[in-house]
C-alpha cells in the first residue's frame, strides 16, 4: 500500500540557532543597506546643496560679487591649481603641527585631572577662566607677542583644539582603582573612547584655528588667500579656498575616524551589538 503520511520536515535545527541565523541574515541585510544609505544620502544631500547654490547664483539673489557660480569657483581653481595646492599643504601642516601638540597636551592634562584632586582643583579655575575668552579676540594679541608667520597660527589652533581634549579625557574620573596600575590598565583603556571623541571635535576646529591665524597673521596658507583675493574682488578664488578648507577638513575628520576604529575595534563591535539588537523584532 502507498504510504499516505506526510514527509517528515527537514530538521530546521534548535529555535535559538534559527533566531540567530534569521538575526544575522537581517544584520546582514540593514547593514548593506545602512553602508548604501551612508554614500548614497550624503552624495545626495552635496548635489541638493550645490543646485541651490547655482539656483541662487543664476538667479542673482545674492550679489555676484559676493556669492559666484560653482563654475566660476572651479575655474578660479583650476586656472592656478599649483599654486591653491601650495596653500592648502601650508594650512593642512599647520592643522596637523596644531593638532598634534594640543593632543598630547590636552590628553595628559586631562588624565592628570582625572588622577589627582590636587591637580585638579590647582587648575580647573584657570582652565575654566581661559577656555571662556573667545579665542578670536586673542589674535592681534598673538601678533603682536610672537609675530608674523606660523606661530600665532599654530597658537591659535593649539588653544582652540586643547579644551575639547582636556575636558573629555578628564571623564576616566568614572573609574575607582589604585593609580598607576589601574591606568595602564583599566583608566587609559576605557578613557581611549572619550579621548576620540575630543579629539574627533577638536579636528574641525584645528581647521577654524589655522584659518583664523592665516587671517591675522598669514603669509601663507587658505586663510591668506581668502583675504587676499576678496581684498581685490576676486571672491570665485576666495570661494575656491574656503571649499578646500571645507575637503581638508572633511579629509582630515574621516582620517582621525579611520584610527579610531583600527586602535577600538572593540568599541564598533559593541555599538553594532547594540544597534542590530534594537532592529530584531519584538513578539
Amino acid at each position: 500500500m502507498t504510504d499516505l503520511r506526510s514527509p517528515e520536515p527537514a530538521l530546521a535545527g534548535p529555535p535559538a540557532v534559527q533566531r540567530r541565523t534569521a538575526v544575522g541574515r537581517g544584520a546582514l541585510g540593514t547593514g548593506a543597506r545602512a553602508g548604501a544609505n551612508g554614500l548614497l544620502l550624503p552624495g545626495a544631500g552635496l548635489l541638493v546643496a550645490f543646485a541651490v547654490w547655482w539656483l541662487t547664483a543664476r538667479l542673482e539673489l545674492v550679489h555676484p560679487a559676493a556669492l559666484p557660480t560653482p563654475g566660476s569657483v572651479l575655474s578660479a581653481f583650476t586656472d592656478k591649481p599649483d599654486r591653491m595646492l601650495e596653500h592648502t599643504l601650508d594650512t593642512m601642516l599647520e592643522i596637523l603641527i596644531g593638532f598634534a601638540l594640543s593632543a598630547v597636551a590636552g590628553v595628559l592634562l586631562g588624565l592628570s585631572l582625572a588622577a589627582s584632586r590636587t591637580v585638579e582643583r590647582m587648575f580647573t579655575p584657570l582652565l575654566v577662566a581661559v577656555n571662556a575668552v573667545p579665542k578670536i579676540t586673542l589674535g592681534p594679541l598673538l601678533v603682536v607677542a610672537l609675530g608674523w608667520g606660523q606661530k600665532p597660527i599654530l597658537t591659535m589652533v593649539f588653544l582652540l583644539c586643547f579644551f575639547p581634549i582636556v575636558d573629555l579625557a578628564e571623564l576616566v574620573r568614572s573609574l575607582n582603582a589604585s593609580w598607576w596600575q589601574a591606568f595602564r590598565k583599566v583608566r587609559f583603556p576605557a578613557a581611549l573612547p572619550q579621548i576620540f571623541v575630543g579629539l574627533k571635535v577638536a579636528m574641525p576646529l584645528a581647521a577654524i584655528g589655522a584659518v583664523i591665524g592665516e587671517f591675522q597673521a598669514g603669509e601663507s596658507g587658505l586663510g591668506y588667500v581668502i583675504t587676499q583675493y576678496a581684498g581685490i574682488g576676486d571672491t570665485a578664488t576666495a570661494w575656491a579656498a574656503i571649499m578646500l578648507v571645507a575637503l581638508v577638513s572633511i579629509l582630515l575628520y574621516s582620517a582621525l575616524v579611520f584610527v579610531e576604529r583600527l586602535a577600538l575595534p572593540w568599541v564598533r563591535a559593541t555599538t553594532s551589538e547594540a544597534y542590530w539588537a534594537r532592529q530584531r523584532p519584538r513578539k
